[in-house]
């Protein structure tokens, strides 16, 4: 029985992206679960296991292409009995070769005539310059009841879904709503929920240039520091003294290493914060201005930034509060291996609270992060050295770390930051108070 294996769900708002790598060829064997090609999305590059197994006849993709979501990858013909993973999209092929689907019930969502919008006036307005606002990113911070045609629709319109208001069932979206929303932002004058850019010059007049597409990960960043940047940002700064620091580094150090793990400011950073967190819970929020509220989590995952070959990736170490320094150093020395190696999946980069950067193994004695929305603050950490500290009548050298904290001033206050920011610094000076 031949069987087509299709490009499956790659998660929220993702139906794209790039073949890296084709890790499979005619006549090999797979086996369910199997990898076999490399994909780059908005968000990662991932390994696509197959839901089948058989032999292959025939590949359908090759690297560089650009496939969506429930396109035919490669076709495998499978044993009798052969098993088929649960929930794939694997289709079984007839003697002429066309796959066999189950009919799917479509739910008609007609648009009133009030709410009809002309796609070339609003894609015009799209086009237009006006207020930058990455489409996209809000979808992120909740769920949005819309079906997959409806968010296409919106997509081609170039608006941003989470802030049309549904009035289906339980604030469903249909097609109408975002026509009408469109519809009022063009008979407003206001396009702030629709996606505009405002036109570069023509640098050819100046000399030669040079056009290189943007991957994947660096569209999806751009998009996602653009609207990050829609909030207030505010940066306090302080420094934190590692005399002690490194005393509880030299006594425990070993211990982690025979662990598997290396007890680096990062992975103690990681520690303080979830006792930080508990102290100071609206550094662990979001704002939710469409309601008018603020949402608290109860739940302690931190993102950490790694730089990579293929750009900034942050994936998320989960429960920190219910983990040992130890195994937040082993699980942090493998996370960022994984994202180095291009393994990191997109749940391995979703659910964080609050989110570090480390740039001190490059240098800079301060810098201004931006906070990772829908969280609404992040630690910088930079280089330390040696500094004068003024001690019982001298100065005396010592060793100090420079932290900046950035956060959304919609709902920190300055002095709280600056008392947030302060317990991080003592805790790192004595590692050991956090036990107390």
């Amino acid at each position: 029985m031949a069987l087509q294996f299709k490009v499956p769900e790659l998660g929220e708002n993702v139906e794209k992206g790039d073949v890296v790598r084709v890790m499979v060829k005619v006549g090999d064997r797979i086996t369910v679960d199997q990898p076999v090609f490399e994909l780059e999305t908005d968000k990662a590059t991932i390994e696509v296991p197959s839901s089948v197994a058989g032999t292959i006849t025939d590949v359908n993709i090759s690297q560089g292409d650009k496939v969506t979501t429930g396109q035919v990858v490669l076709t495998v013909e499978a044993e009798a009995g052969a098993a088929v993973k649960p929930g794939s999209n694997a289709a079984a092929e007839s003697d002429a070769g066309q796959a066999r689907e189950v009919p799917v019930p479509q739910v008609s969502e007609a648009r009133p005539p009030a709410a009809v919008v002309n796609i070339a006036t609003a894609r015009a307005v799209v086009a237009a310059p006006g207020p930058v606002v990455a489409a996209g990113p809000l979808e992120l911070a909740r769920s949005v009841p819309a079906a997959p045609s409806v968010r296409r629709f919106a997509r081609e319109l170039g608006v941003d879904i989470a802030q049309v208001p549904g009035t289906g069932p339980g604030g469903r979206i249909g097609q109408n709503d975002v026509a009408a929303f469109v519809k009022i932002q063009l008979t407003s004058g206001t396009s702030s929920a629709v996606r505009g850019f405002v036109p570069l010059p023509d640098f050819t007049k100046w000399g030669s240039v040079e056009l290189k597409p943007m991957s994947n990960i660096r569209r999806k960043t751009a998009e996602h520091l653009t609207q990050a940047w829609q909030a207030p940002h505010v940066t306090q700064h302080d420094k934190a003294d590692l005399s002690g620091f490194e005393s509880f580094r030299e006594t425990f150090g070993p211990r982690v290493e025979r662990a598997g793990g290396k007890l680096t400011v990062t992975a103690v950073v990681i520690k303080v914060l979830s006792a930080a967190l508990d102290r100071f819970p609206q550094f662990a929020s979001s704002v939710d201005m469409a309601n008018e509220s603020i949402v608290y989590k109860q739940y302690r995952h931190i993102g950490v930034a790694v730089d990579t070959p293929n750009g900034l990736l942050v994936p998320v170490l989960r429960d920190v509060h219910l983990k040992t320094m130890t195994q937040i150093a082993v699980e942090l020395g493998s996370i960022s291996q994984k994202a180095r190696e291009k393994k990191l999946s997109l749940d391995d980069m979703s659910g964080g609270v609050m989110t570090v950067t480390n740039l001190g193994s490059i240098g800079g004695t301060s810098f201004t992060p931006i906070v990772n929305q829908p969280e609404v603050a992040i630690l910088g950490v930079s280089r330390g050295a040696l500094e004068p500290v003024w001690r019982d009548g001298q100065f005396v050298p010592r060793p100090m770390l420079p932290l900046s904290l950035s956060y959304d001033h919609r709902v920190i206050d300055g002095a709280d930051a600056a008392r947030f920011l302060r317990f991080v610094a003592e805790a790192l000076e004595e590692p050991l108070t956090m036990l107390l």
